[in-house]
């Protein structure tokens, strides 16, 4: 019986452990640019490398994205997705594939229009493993948080540089599956990471969790995912797989034949480096 919800999670860093490597996580807007394009890059994911996903949920206000997710994000809006439509995305996925994990990502707005317990028992049932809902913090745990954890859905949470000693305790409590590290201070896709003091602040924050520690938010190359991978349990790339989308489009902003094999091509790239780090 395949293991699913923060099980899946824990299960998919446990073998790469075994492997003595890092997890390369990728993020895609759902729906970007068309239903039909992205659940065909979302489908190819794993084979191209991707050890996890990230589904974006489209949101009219997505306040920690750059441009380029927001972009996303909007194509996906004007492409008519919604958030039912997105959990219908995660089954089709599901049908093929039981054992990548899937985390939700996005804004607690359209959750709570949706339901809190409707969509923790759908997301679940879908074959959704986690949820990262940048706009929660510990203090709303009541709101999504503990539901969500009730019931097995794993809650991710996001560190950043200047969340310090003070606030990790609160910030680490009911985080499961593992810790976002947000590289830099900011909006996604706006700097490059600075590989030295992310290993200074993963270990920083080992001192006080045992949960794998995955960075993003600054990671654009298949070199800086290697040099990411060298110092922590995964590195997540989000912004430069929606810009490689974006550069396949047409010239009315349509999907082209080469817009799934661009991305999964770019992906592979970028397993390469993250595969390759450690040897």
């Amino acid at each position: 019986m395949p293991k699913a919800g923060v099980a899946r999670i824990d299960a998919r860093f446990q073998a790469l452990r075994a492997e003595g490597r890092a997890a390369l996580g990728i993020f895609i807007s759902a729906g970007d640019p068309d239903v039909d394009t992205s659940l065909a890059i979302l489908k190819g994911l794993p084979a191209a490398g991707a050890d996890m996903i990230e589904f974006g949920m489209p949101f009219t206000d997505p306040m920690a994205d750059g441009p380029a997710v927001q972009e996303s994000s909007q194509r996906a809006l004007k492409a008519g997705m919604t958030l039912a439509g997105v959990l219908e995305m995660v089954r089709a996925f599901r049908a093929g594939d039981q054992h990548t994990p899937l985390i939700l990502m996005g804004y607690y707005n359209p959750i709570y229009s949706y339901g809190v317990d409707r969509f923790v028992d759908d997301a679940l049932a879908s074959g959704v493993d986690g949820l990262i809902v940048v706009d929660l913090p510990p203090e709303e745990d009541r709101e999504l948080c503990l539901p969500a954890l009730s019931k097995g859905l794993g809650f991710i949470r996001l560190a950043t540089p200047t969340t310090d000693d003070v606030r990790l305790p609160a910030v680490l409590k009911n985080t499961a599956g593992f810790v976002y590290y947000v590289s830099i201070t900011g909006i996604t896709g706006t700097a490059e990471v600075p590989t030295d003091m992310v290993t200074r602040a993963v270990e920083r924050l080992k001192r006080h969790t045992d949960l794998p520690i995955c960075v993003g938010f600054g990671i654009t190359t298949p070199d800086q995912a290697a040099g990411v991978a060298r110092c922590s349990d995964g590195a997540i790339v989000g912004t430069a797989v929606v810009k490689t989308i974006k550069a396949s489009l047409d010239a009315h902003g349509r999907a082209t034949d080469a817009t799934v094999s661009d991305t999964l091509g770019f992906v592979r790239a970028l397993a390469d480096g993250v595969r390759g780090a450690r040897r």
